[in-house]
């Protein structure tokens, strides 16, 4: 759906300073919804386009129904799909798709991620001075403010910084190697649920940690588990 619908007008819906709410966004995860549900009666779902269901269940799946709208509404072709389910907590399963290159990552628990089927790791350079890393700068002045001095430190040491505007994506790529790392100061869940599952499974780490400063939002720092960005 949001493949087809790419090269049409959109409908934005809300619009501010560093972002845009498209109507696409809420078609997106009402399918998702149904598809999930119909399925999952007595599961919750907590989506960035609202909540469904008792959030109390002990499965839940966390939604981002089209994560990199800017960059959908401008027509940059970088953008996907992210879905994740926890289970008292715990994420369990994660799957990230890019509709525009036809790239699915999976992750479950216990196994080995895939993309497109075949197995993947995450990369092995342990020097930042040769790795790529990307930065996200989110959407608030204060997250901006918060992300400036990381990219300025990492664009001094590492080989590469990225800002390619989707932060499960940024997560899949570390996940299978194409970057080293991925630093943002203020996140939401359903942004890095399913990329959390994928790296870990992959090799790497991530680390989360919620903000006091910023009600709901987290701050993550995710590796192929042996880089040293000594922030």
């Amino acid at each position: 759906m949001v493949r087809n619908d790419f090269a049409k007008p959109q409908r934005v819906n809300a619009s501010t300073p560093h972002d845009v709410k498209l109507e696409i966004d809420v078609r997106s995860q009402d399918l998702i919804t149904k598809m999930l549900l119909d399925e999952f009666s007595q599961h919750a779902l907590y989506g960035e386009e609202g909540i469904v269901g008792d959030q109390a269940s002990e499965f839940q799946w966390v939604v981002d129904p089209l994560d990199g709208t800017v960059n959908y509404f401008y027509r940059i072709p970088h953008f996907c799909v992210s879905i994740a389910l926890r289970f008292k907590g715990e994420i369990i399963v994660g799957v990230i798709y890019d509709p525009m290159r036809d790239e699915l990552w999976m992750a479950q628990k216990g196994t080995k991620p895939k993309l497109n089927e075949q197995e993947i790791r995450v990369s092995e350079h342990a020097d930042i001075a040769e790795a790529v890393v990307s930065v996200g700068l989110s959407k608030s002045a204060e997250t901006i403010a918060l992300g400036l001095p990381v990219l300025d430190d990492m664009v001094h040491r590492a080989r590469k910084c990225r800002l390619l505007g989707s932060a499960a994506l940024d997560m899949a790529y570390v996940a299978c190697g194409r970057f080293d790392a991925y630093i943002e100061q203020g996140i939401s869940l359903w942004d890095i649920a399913a990329g959390w599952i994928l790296i870990e499974t992959a090799g790497g780490n991530v680390e989360v940690q919620p903000r006091t400063d910023l009600p709901g939002r987290y701050s993550v720092v995710a590796t192929n588990g042996v880089l040293d960005l000594k922030l």
